[in-house]
């Protein structure tokens, strides 16, 4: 049961609108599980709200059959780009193909497309930079990190292109939305921006039960340690198996996601670690299933913009061990175990620590539910509200 959102002396009845391209997958990813609870705000923050598509069928992925050469065609074309109503889906509105014809048109052009909708205007919400702009709307974007462009060897993103992009979506944009204080300071000092164009509005966590029932078969509940995550080098996984291999515990590690960058390397290392358990995507009711039933949650990250699944782990009551710097360290609040991320016999005298130690399990789940209550979605809507209200006011 949620709380609606306290009086917040919002200037005008609210119109709001935001993009579904993370909409399309059930999966447990960080930016789908954001704009799930965005979207999930704005059914408690306004009865006047759109989502925006490029199908009309959410989860149909043959409604974009353009093709590369297509979208390039349709991006070579300047001018603004429709936007309408889906029959019988009176919140949908859908301009087909636009989320990748604008990545297309930015490359071309240098500049956000343009996209117009019906009705009158109100605030549009993005959930990850994507390089489009809604005409005579208030635009926000969600800028979850600014890792490409302050640790680039931990990501395959272009860093020269996002930072473009920012730059661009900066020109036109009300405010740019941060998950974390953290990430706000970095994309501030990192674009240049004043101090106040960055919100920090964090984000929202499940705290419902989690159904032993949906794990994965042979997965014995409370016996085994979990790593989830896309497994690339920024998630610091060598390390993490290392410290395991040193730790002797017995319980197996689960390595839980799907294969990133770099990923080959890691799998060799998965492959000649004994107790080690890897399994590939999940959806999101085993990925709950594995966080909310495993003894210990080991997020030790080298860069997060929030560290979703140290909140949603402390939510389910599941102790955690994470790193002891950035944004990891935010999101945990003291709550968790915290470690130096490069400091491998730190991380295995941590991993031996939980899986054997009681009263420091019993400790931690508790300390990590008392902290998950900064992130329940009526805080979340709370504090997407005040920001509607500043940047509406700021306009008015």
């Amino acid at each position: 049961m949620t709380t609606k959102p306290q009086n917040l002396d919002m200037p005008v009845p609210l119109r709001l609108c935001m993009d579904g391209r993370m909409l399309v997958s059930a999966g447990g990813t960080g930016v789908s599980s954001y704009a799930r609870q965005l979207q999930c705000a704005h059914e408690e923050i306004s009865a006047d709200r759109l989502l925006l598509s490029d199908r009309p069928d959410l989860n149909d992925s043959a409604a974009t059959p353009l093709g590369r050469p297509g979208r390039w065609l349709r991006a070579l074309a300047p001018g603004v780009r429709e936007a309408d109503p889906v029959d019988g889906a009176d919140r949908m509105l859908v301009a087909p193909d636009v989320f990748r014809v604008a990545q297309v048109y930015f490359d071309v052009h240098r500049r956000p497309l343009r996209v117009r909708l019906p009705g009158p205007p109100g605030i549009m919400h993005w959930t990850y930079p994507v390089p489009l702009v809604v005409v005579g709307w208030r635009n926000l974007y969600t800028v979850h990190d600014v890792i490409p462009l302050i640790h680039p060897d931990l990501t395959h993103i272009n860093g020269p292109r996002y930072r473009r992009l920012l730059g661009r979506l900066a020109e036109c944009a009300e405010r740019f939305i941060a998950v974390s204080d953290t990430a706000r300071g970095e994309i501030v000092q990192t674009i240049g921006c004043p101090s106040d164009f960055v919100i920090d509005c964090s984000l929202a966590v499940d705290a419902a039960p989690a159904d032993p029932r949906d794990l994965p078969p042979a997965i014995v509940p409370g016996r085994f340690l979990l790593v989830c995550g896309t497994v690339e080098k920024r998630k610091n996984l060598a390390r993490v198996l290392d410290a395991y291999r040193q730790s002797g515990v017995a319980m197996p590690l689960i390595v839980a996601g799907p294969d990133g960058w770099g990923a080959d390397e890691l799998l060799r290392q998965i492959g000649n670690t004994p107790g080690v358990i890897r399994l590939p995507y999940l959806d999101r009711a085993a990925m709950r299933a594995l966080i909310g039933h495993a003894r210990a949650l080991i997020m030790p990250s080298l860069a997060e913009g929030f560290g979703l699944p140290v909140a949603e782990a402390m939510a389910l009551g599941t102790p955690v061990v994470t790193s002891d710097r950035g944004a990891l360290a935010e999101t945990a609040g003291g709550a968790a175990l915290a470690v130096d991320p490069q400091d491998i016999a730190g991380l295995a005298t941590a991993l031996r620590r939980l899986a054997s130690d009681d009263a420091l399990y019993a400790a931690l789940a508790s300390a990590g539910q008392a902290n998950a209550a900064r992130f329940t979605p009526a805080r979340f809507a709370e504090r997407l509200t005040r920001a509607y209200a500043m940047v509406m006011a700021g306009a008015s």
